[in-house]
Parts: C-alpha cells; structure tokens; sequence
C-alpha cells in the first residue's frame, strides 16, 4: 500500500504600501482561484491588505512572491508580512473570497 503525503499549508498576510484602490483584492483572488487556494483576502481600516490563504507549498510559495514582490497594477508594496504559518491536513476554505 502506497501512503500518499499530502499537506496543505495556512498563511495570513497582510500588505503595505499603496495597495487600496488599485484593483488589489480582486486580483488577488483571481491569482488565488487559478492557483487553487483557498482563503479571504480584504481591505484593512488603516489602508493595507489583510488576508489568509491555504493550498500547496508551492502554490502558497508563488503567491507570497506575488504579494511581496509584484501585487495588481498601478500598486506600490512596501511591504509583506507572513504570520501563522501552518500546516494542514486538509483546508478550512474551499473557495477564495473577498471580505467586506
């Protein structure tokens, strides 16, 4: 019998800069769906973006470079924070949805 290893990993984030009013929860929800995690993301009170995706390491590794490093268009990060970092044998979230 062949036991099959598959985990999933859990992160919030939140981001820093200019990323409110750009387009950036809808993309990032849209980057979410193709990548087939699961979670929230939404705009913060004090102007950031704040959120939690669960899905493959790899998966979960593209999009924190996605959130770190490039964001929607017309956006400027500063910054990315990652906390909470677990894994899961099975997700909490089946879809990626935006929060209000």
């Amino acid at each position: 019998m062949v036991e099959l290893n598959i985990s999933f990993v859990s992160v919030d984030f939140e981001v820093f800069g200019h990323v409110q009013g750009c387009g950036f929860t809808k993309h990032c929800r849209d980057m979410c769906v193709k990548r087939k995690i699961g979670g929230w993301v939404k705009n913060s009170k004090t102007g950031t973006i704040v959120g939690k995706m669960q899905g493959s390491k790899e998966s979960i590794d593209e999009m924190t470079d996605w959130l770190t490093n490039t964001g929607s268009p017309g956006c400027k990060i500063e910054r990315c924070e990652f906390k909470n970092w677990l894994t899961l044998l099975r997700p909490d979230y089946r879809d990626f949805a935006i929060r209000f």
